[in-house]
Order: structure tokens, then C-alpha cells, then sequence
């Protein structure tokens, strides 16, 4: 793939055009159909490799694209349907879709990011109730967007006995969440991480609380949410969650574009409460700044098309901030905690105020507002401050693309340990040689 070797990600048309061919390539054994359309009327390209004769009635959905700022998944997803390809197929259909949200990668451009500031030139992350994953949360099922109706959907046709949802951070460490254990993850996904110089986030802030059978791997609560949960909305009511319908599990897969051994600390944080007071006082602090020039432009701003998208994105983005700083210094900010789970949270923080800043600026530019210069400064400034901070360290692609497919192969083949296919074979795929993860 030339975007691999030539260090970059991406975009939807290049993963539609590598699917096309790869249909055309293997006629019998590849399809590419459309399964949909986004909101602005984009197509949303399936890519499906069939079973192998004989195989088992199950299928395998990889979900790539779902935050269009977390470009990884469309090449890790064109990687694993070759590597299945190479195989003359699995014991499953395997079905990739190739970017849920073809909108948000249109505004969020970042193919071959040189540094954090780089990466934040184009940032673009919607408001949740625009992202296809996590719409459910938030919206009624009458106002759900197509892409998440499509998502549905294919989830319904296919029944996946596993879906895999492929995300990144910018910067930080490699975890799984899972919507259902699966014994023995931790073990393959550890030893790929440890071999790829890739660290394991032991303390993710996106599963606070959360039960971890192993490094790296959370697993889903059932019921209750437990106390200390970041998210601002209910997980179980995510797609994440439909493949439950038909007995599947989800399997959501992290990789870092950055990397940083501060989320990959197991040592105890000596005042947890005390880092997290702190924390929440600069987060606020942060916000309120970026708020401010918000402020400035509200009602006096003619935004629209990508201006309003990035705009309703600033104000989501801040309006969350209240409500984690309230949690992080509320009664149940734990007494103890790893320094990796502080690390985690702050690296959070950080991010939150500088996407919305990030955010706010492209539209500062585009209208030549006189804020833009200052921000522009803070934003840098921001960015760099978080590089050093956490002595961040850049992932290949490459190496991102390769721990994500080694990762999502070892989730099928331990579930397919669980739950033995009726002929009691499982795909077993050829592996590249080890990439030099320098």
C-alpha cells in the first residue's frame, strides 16, 4: 500500500479506490458495495472478503472512520482484508467498512502529520450526536443520522459474531475496550505493543473505573456505569453495543500516533485527589479562554457549511468541559490511583481544551477575524507544552497499522478459542515480517 510506505493516511477516496481494485483483483472472492450515504450524500464504501468453502456461519465487521480525527482504521482495515485475501479467505466473512463518517474526514485532513501543531492545523471532531458510533446515546431513533442508520443496519444483516471499531489517539498509549471479555486478549495484544515500542495505556480515562482482566484491555460494564466515568453519555446505548442483538461482542482497538511512557506508569500516584484538583483548575481555566473568543464571534459570525460544523463542534466540545472538571474534583475522585491513570487523565484534559481552541481557529482564519494571530500562538504554544509534557514520540503508521491488525487477528482467534467454530478450525493469517518500529 503507498500510503504506508510513504508514511501518511488515507483519505476516503484513496481506501475506496485500494477496495476497487482489490475487488477487481479477486473477482470471486471480494466484494465492494455501497452500503449507504452520509448526511452531505457521500457514499460509505463495504469492502467484504468471503468465507472460505466450508466455513463457518460467522461474520467479522471492522468498523474504520467512526471519529474523523483517528485516520488510522481505513489503512489498518485495507491491511487486514489483504492479509485475509492472502489466505484465500477465513472461517468468516470478513467486512470492512471502510470510513463510517466520510463527512467529518473531509473536514479533519491531517494525511502526514509532522507534529502535534501540524496535526491540529486541520483538526475536526463532531459533536456526539453527529459521530455514526455514538448517536444512539444522545438521539431518539427518529432523528439518528444515516450513517449511524447504515451502521445499524449492516450490524443487523450481518450478525458479526465480532465487530472491531478502530480508533487512535493523538497522543498516549495502546488499550482495547471490549463490550464482552475475551479470556486471553491481554497477552498477544501486550506482546505486540512490547515488541512495536508501542505503550500500554494501563489507566485509560475512557474506561475509568472499568474492569481490566489484563494490561491494556477493559472490559464494558454491564449495567451501572461506575463512578469516575468520563463519558458524558451512556456507552451501552452506542452501536458498539447491537452487535449484543445477535450474541456478538465489540472490540474497540487504540493505537497512538504519538507515543508516551507516562500512560504506561504502574507506580502510585502519591496525591491523586491533589493531581486531579490541579488538573480540573487548568482545565477550566483553559476553557474559559478559548470560550471567551467564542464569545466574541457569537452572533456576529456567518458561518456556514464547514464553519458551522467546526463551530456546533467548539460549543459541544466546551459545553462537556464543566461537567469533568465537577467529577474529577467531586467526592468520587479516587483516593488512589496509578500514575498512569493521572497521566491519562491529564493528557484528556489537554486535548479537550486544545481541539476546541484548534477548532475555533480555522474559523478565525477563515473569516479573518483579528483574535486569529493570538490564538493561533496559544494553540502552538498548547500543543507544545503536551509534546513535552508527556516526550512524545512519533508511531510510524506503519507500526500503528500493524499493532491494530495484529490486535484485531488475536481478538478473533482467542473469541473463535471461546465459542470453537463447528469444524473447529480458526483463521490463522500470515504475519508480515516485524516492522522496524524506529
Amino acid at each position: 500500500m503507498t500510503f504506508l510506505r510513504d508514511m501518511r493516511y488515507p483519505s476516503p477516496r484513496e481506501l475506496a479506490l485500494a477496495a476497487r481494485a482489490l475487488a477487481h483483483e479477486h473477482p470471486g472472492l471480494v466484494r465492494l458495495r455501497q452500503a449507504g450515504v452520509s448526511r452531505a450524500g457521500r457514499p460509505l464504501w463495504l469492502l467484504s472478503v468471503a468465507r472460505r468453502r466450508g466455513g463457518g456461519p460467522r461474520e467479522v465487521l471492522v468498523v474504520a472512520g467512526a471519529h474523523a480525527n483517528e485516520p488510522v482504521g481505513g489503512a489498518t482495515a485495507l491491511d487486514l482484508a489483504r492479509r485475509v485475501i492472502r489466505a484465500g479467505g477465513g472461517d468468516a466473512g470478513w467486512h470492512f467498512l471502510l470510513c463510517a463518517d466520510p463527512d467529518g474526514a473531509a473536514l479533519h485532513r491531517t494525511p502526514r502529520p509532522y507534529s502535534l501543531a501540524d496535526y491540529h492545523r486541520n483538526f475536526f471532531r463532531p459533536p456526539g450526536p453527529e459521530q455514526p458510533e455514538w448517536a444512539p446515546s444522545l438521539l431518539s431513533p427518529d432523528r439518528l443520522p444515516p450513517e449511524t442508520v447504515a451502521l445499524g443496519a449492516l450490524i443487523d444483516e450481518l450478525r458479526p459474531v465480532l465487530q472491531v471499531s478502530l480508533h487512535g489517539t493523538d497522543l498516549g498509549g495502546s488499550w482495547v475496550q471490549l463490550t464482552r471479555d475475551i479470556p486471553g486478549l491481554a497477552e498477544p495484544f501486550g506482546a505486540s505493543a512490547a515488541e512495536l515500542r508501542i505503550p500500554v495505556e494501563t489507566g485509560a480515562s475512557d474506561a475509568a473505573g472499568w474492569p481490566s482482566p489484563g494490561p491494556g484491555i477493559f472490559v464494558m460494564p454491564e449495567r451501572e456505569l461506575p463512578a469516575g466515568a468520563f463519558h458524558p453519555d451512556d456507552v451501552r446505548l452506542s452501536t458498539w453495543y447491537r452487535a449484543h442483538r445477535h450474541q456478538g461482542t465489540t472490540a474497540i482497538v487504540e493505537v497512538p500516533m504519538w507515543a508516551s511512557a507516562r500512560v504506561d506508569d504502574p507506580t502510585p500516584h502519591p496525591d491523586p485527589r491533589g493531581a486531579l484538583r490541579m488538573l480540573a483548575e487548568r482545565l477550566t481555566e483553559e476553557s474559559a479562554r478559548v470560550a471567551r473568543l467564542r464569545d466574541g464571534i457569537r452572533g456576529g459570525s456567518r458561518c456556514a457549511g464547514p464553519g458551522a460544523a467546526l463551530l456546533r463542534a467548539v460549543d459541544w466540545t466546551l459545553g462537556l468541559i464543566p461537567s469533568v472538571a465537577a467529577q474529577w474534583t467531586g467526592a468520587c475522585a479516587p483516593v488512589e490511583a496509578t500514575a498512569a491513570s493521572i497521566g491519562s487523565i491529564d493528557a484528556f484534559g489537554r486535548r479537550l481544551s486544545l481541539r476546541a481552541a484548534a477548532m475555533l481557529l480555522r474559523v478565525l482564519r477563515a473569516e479573518g477575524h483579528p483574535s486569529a494571530p493570538g490564538l493561533d500562538r496559544l494553540v502552538t504554544g498548547w500543543c507544545e507544552e503536551f509534546a513535552d509534557r508527556f516526550q512524545a514520540r512519533w508511531v510510524p503508521v506503519a507500526t500503528q497499522v500493524e499493532h491494530q491488525s495484529r490486535t484485531v487477528l488475536a481478538a478473533y482467534e482467542r473469541l473463535s478459542d471461546v465459542h470453537p467454530f463447528p469444524q473447529g478450525e480458526t483463521l490463522r493469517l500470515d504475519m508480515p515480517p516485524t516492522l522496524d518500529p524506529r
